[in-house]
């Protein structure tokens, strides 16, 4: 389905989500990431909380009969995107112990590259001209904002978390393309609930290999319960429901606006002020994205 054929609930539910995620990086800066808390106990936490507000779409009787009738290959797919799910997060929350806000949402909204060439590959997702310079000149909008960032020279070691938040952009883009593939034929309670026990199980078992302490203060899992009310439930919930509506390669396209949102949030909380290069890359990041969207609210 095109972008111009989604209807306008939609554009709000993935409007709606695009926003939450924008206060992902915040919440777990917040929670202490950079800190003393380990970004495992963190993950682990918000994906407890996550499937325990999704159990009830879960065991709904039209959820467990769905999914009881799913064939082999489709529950492999479902599985492989609650993998691919979890190291994002592990790779994501990580990410923000080494290096700033804008840096690791900039490079975790990389996977527009990775969607458009793995859609092709393995969905055979056209994408058109306009949409292909639109990711291009996106992305690079986005380069421009680490760059600007990286001048501060404030985190020691910010190529690590780089390399981390450029992994998490790689296992989202297999997140979305795999999902799509799956929400075409799964309902959104057979889909998104089973995928998040799979990722909560990946992220529980990496935290116990790794013998963290998941013991957190009062405060920090509040912190936890935010996420995944809003990141966790609106925000990759939103993802969950649209990709059967709208091509990966344009959901990843919009999720470009993370850094933007993010960076104005950190502006605000953390005086991480941008510099004149980063803002110019927030412009040319809307730009990109409102020539994908102009002709569909035209339409």
């Amino acid at each position: 389905m095109s972008t111009g054929t989604a209807s306008a609930r939609v554009w709000v539910v993935l409007g709606l989500g695009l926003v939450t995620l924008g206060a992902s990086a915040i919440l777990i800066r917040l929670a202490g990431v950079d800190g003393g808390a380990d970004f495992r106990a963190l993950v682990v936490w918000r994906l407890a909380f996550t499937v325990l507000l999704l159990t009830p779409v879960g065991l709904r009787y039209e959820s467990r009969a769905e999914l009881a009738r799913l064939p082999g290959r489709d529950r492999m797919l479902l599985v492989a995107a609650g993998v691919l799910l979890g190291l994002h997060f592990l790779g994501w929350f990580a990410s923000l112990a080494h290096t700033s806000v804008a840096s690791a949402t900039v490079l975790v909204t990389m996977s527009p590259i990775f969607i458009a060439v793995l859609g092709a590959l393995v969905l055979r997702e056209r994408t058109d001209a306009k949409t292909a310079v639109a990711i291009v000149v996106g992305v690079g909008g986005a380069v421009l904002i680490g760059l600007g960032d990286a001048t501060g020279g404030v985190f020691p070691r910010a190529a690590l978390g780089n390399a981390l938040a450029l992994t998490a952009a790689l296992c989202i883009a297999g997140y979305l393309l795999v999902g799509r593939a799956v929400r075409q034929r799964v309902g959104f309670g057979a889909y998104f609930f089973p995928v998040n026990v799979v990722v909560l199980a990946v992220a529980l078992g990496v935290a116990l290999a790794s013998g963290v302490d998941l013991a957190l203060d009062g405060p920090t899992i509040g912190l936890c319960l935010a996420m995944a009310l809003g990141p966790g439930l609106l925000g990759h919930g939103a993802f969950a429901y649209v990709v059967k509506f709208i091509p990966a390669s344009t959901v990843g396209l919009l999720t470009l606006t993370e850094p933007i949102v993010s960076a104005l949030l950190a502006l605000v909380l953390f005086r991480e002020v941008p510099v004149p290069m980063a803002l110019g890359g927030m412009l040319v990041v809307l730009g990109s994205i409102a020539v994908v969207l102009w002709p569909s609210r035209a339409a």
